[in-house]
């Protein structure tokens, strides 16, 4: 049996160059060309196995990992399957910090790999987020283990450099100038890592952050966020307006609607980050060029949400049978849009 030409070794391998599709079918108007950046296709299912390798990889290198280090993160789901995948193929051991906003399946996925759970149940007392309360957990266990090792997504320069590269692969796959970039922001190390990619290569294309409602990285609106991966209690160091062209502020529902609308139009079931990203464009396309070329990237697959966003018994639990309605038929009309604030025009 002749072997192949390039042998990928690993599952590490099968990480990143994940494909682009041009979307014919989301938007009413073809004056623009839409196109989406697949991270659903990562072996771990998310965008966060990029961040997860590079961040692992670099403190292996660096001498931060030795073989009796436990790796220890708060995270609220992608991150952590991404760091349950590499942790499991390096033989190294794994604790996530999670709240009762991370999914059983989730937390199972982890698990399977071999990762611990420790469960944070209170948010912070003083802010009322639980992601302070996670990272004061984080800074606690790692005081007490000293061969613990904190990997620190929301500092980690690692973060924003491993999505460096995803913005190198958009541009050398579509081989043509992007007008548009529209990215989810959490800790802001995709966007980041994107945006440095077209400052460094000075190239004249527009970076709008989708935020959603009750994140406080744009904006202090003080709301309920149902959904992990998107938006964040804390500003990270990642976050650099100065980078950036705007963001647009999106709410549940609105992520809700156009998850379900890639899958009715699309056929892509993916998670509510990309849900939220299809609502920015779709809020935002009136303003853009026509013939543009309009980027999305979606951040993980659907599945981990069928207990949520895809199911009929929970979207009536939290936001009633009337929103259940208007969503199987497609009927929003007169529904508040999202929150479009530009910083800066270009072109």
């Amino acid at each position: 049996m002749k072997k192949p030409k390039k042998t990928m070794v690993g599952i590490i391998s099968a990480i990143g160059n994940t494909p682009i599709i041009q979307l014919s079918n989301l938007f009413d108007t073809t004056s623009i060309n839409f196109f989406a950046k697949l991270e659903t296709i990562n072996p771990g299912g998310s965008i966060k196995d990029r961040t997860a390798l590079k961040m692992l990889e670099n403190a292996m290198k660096n001498g931060n990992l030795k073989k009796n280090t436990t790796v220890i993160e708060s995270t609220s789901g992608n991150l952590g399957i991404g760091l349950a995948q590499v942790c499991a193929y390096y033989k190294l051991k794994l604790i996530c910090i999670v709240d009762p906003k991370a999914s059983t399946q989730n937390i199972d996925i982890i698990k399977a790999y071999g990762g611990e759970i420790d469960y944070v149940s209170e948010p912070d007392p003083k802010t009322g987020e639980f992601l302070q309360a996670r990272l004061k957990r984080v800074k606690m266990l790692c005081h007490k283990n000293p061969d613990f090792f904190w990997i620190n997504q929301y500092s980690n320069i690692d973060n924003p450099l491993a999505h460096y590269e995803t913005m190198r692969e958009i541009l050398e796959q579509l081989n043509e100038q992007v007008d548009y970039l529209f990215c989810a922001v959490s800790t802001c190390g995709t966007i980041r890592g994107c945006a440095e990619y077209i400052r460094k290569k000075n190239l004249n294309t527009q970076i709008i952050a989708v935020d959603v409602k009750g994140s406080q990285i744009f904006d202090n609106e003080q709301t309920i966020r149902r959904f992990p991966g998107m938006g964040a209690g804390v500003r990270t160091i990642h976050c650099n307006d100065e980078l950036i062209n705007g963001y647009i502020l999106v709410s549940d529902q609105d992520c809700i609607r156009c998850c379900h609308q890639l899958v009715a139009r699309e056929g892509i079931l993916a998670g509510a980050s990309s849900g939220g990203v299809v609502a920015a464009v779709e809020a935002m396309q009136n303003q853009m060029k026509s013939d543009s070329i309009c980027v999305m990237i979606l951040p993980d697959r659907g599945d981990r949400y069928l207990k949520t966003l895809y199911s009929e018994t929970w979207i009536k639990e939290n936001f009633g049978e009337e929103y259940y309605k208007k969503l199987l038929s497609q009927n929003f009309r007169g529904t508040p849009a999202p929150k479009i604030k530009l910083f800066s025009v270009k072109g």
